[in-house]
């Protein structure tokens, strides 16, 4: 089994974080914002799927009355 060399991994991680390339505030923030529109058409989306599963649900309900 290979032996482990605690200061050698921080060598070898801070070489590999040398090479992403990281994003701009510009780039996060325009992210940012587009996931939180994505969430709130996703919560819209259900909400009126649950409305509609909710009425289909009552109606069924209602005809064995």
């Amino acid at each position: 089994m290979a032996s482990f060399n605690p200061f050698q991994f921080i060598q070898e991680v801070r070489q590999e974080t040398s090479k992403v390339t990281w994003p701009t505030w510009k780039e996060v923030w325009i992210t940012t914002i587009m996931v939180l529109i994505m969430v709130f058409m996703a919560a819209i989306f259900f909400m009126v799927v649950d409305q509609i599963m909710g009425w289909a649900v009552n109606f069924v309900l209602r005809l064995g009355r």
